[in-house]
């Protein structure tokens, strides 16, 4: 089973404390919600999750490996990370952005092999982008290019997905789908991480809620005996 654990993780930035201590296990089939305050250190904890910044003390390992160990590009085929606020300045177009997501598996030469086509096709459609294929993601809202990006990490069913706020910016149609697709790519077996703002679909959709507040980590556990009043008052307070 595919677990991932941040072992006592200690970021500092700057001379500041952005994770003190923080300790988080999670495996195969669990959707983890990391709630907290703007600046708590959510982002910071998950690009560590991601092993793209490297804790000062403890360590991030992936199946009792540390992540620092293991290869880059065997990294890349396993886990994929979606970042806040995703920015593209070059005019790709959808289908060509999501197809990047695809570069740990892609064959040295030729072109793309028929079953990764039909796969950036089903994701494009399980992101409602179809109808974007062909469109320079330059030109895509910011609530578009999120689920693109969300797209490109999915394209290559990774067994663990960490997302950094995958819902900000989407209406309420389209981040109540990917709160669905992600519990649901949990169910299916996958390991999901990410970081929300929107309390009422965490609790909603997510299986564990993970809080932290000014670095430390302020609860852990399944969402209904975790997301109390009590911890949201210690939390956000």
């Amino acid at each position: 089973m595919t677990t991932l654990a941040a072992r006592h993780i200690t970021v500092r930035r700057s001379g500041r404390l952005i994770l003190d201590d923080v300790c988080l296990s999670a495996s195969a089939g669990e959707f983890v919600a990391v709630i907290g305050p703007n600046g708590a250190g959510k982002s910071t904890l998950l690009a560590a999750l991601a092993g793209l910044w490297r804790p000062d003390h403890g360590d991030v390992e992936l199946d009792g490996r540390g992540l620092h160990q293991i290869a880059s590009r065997t990294l890349a085929v396993r886990r994929a990370y979606l970042p806040q606020n995703p920015r593209c300045e070059w005019p790709l177009s959808v289908e060509r952005l999501v197809a990047l997501g695809l570069t740990p598996i892609l064959p040295a030469i030729g072109g793309l092999p028929p079953q990764h086509l039909r796969r950036i096709e089903q994701v494009l459609a399980l992101c409602d982008l179809s109808d974007r294929r062909l469109q320079a993601i330059t030109t895509l809202s910011g609530g578009e290019l999120t689920r693109a990006m969300l797209a490109r990490a999915l394209v290559t069913d990774p067994q663990i997905l960490i997302a950094d706020e995958p819902i900000a910016g989407l209406d309420p149609r389209h981040a109540i789908d990917t709160m669905q697709r992600l519990a649901a790519y949990a169910r299916d077996g996958k390991l999901v991480i990410a970081s929300l703002h929107d309390l009422t679909l965490a609790a909603r959709y997510a299986s564990r809620i993970f809080a932290i507040a000014a670095g430390k980590a302020m609860g852990d556990g399944p969402t209904g005996a975790t997301l109390t009043a009590e911890l949201l008052r210690r939390t956000f307070d």
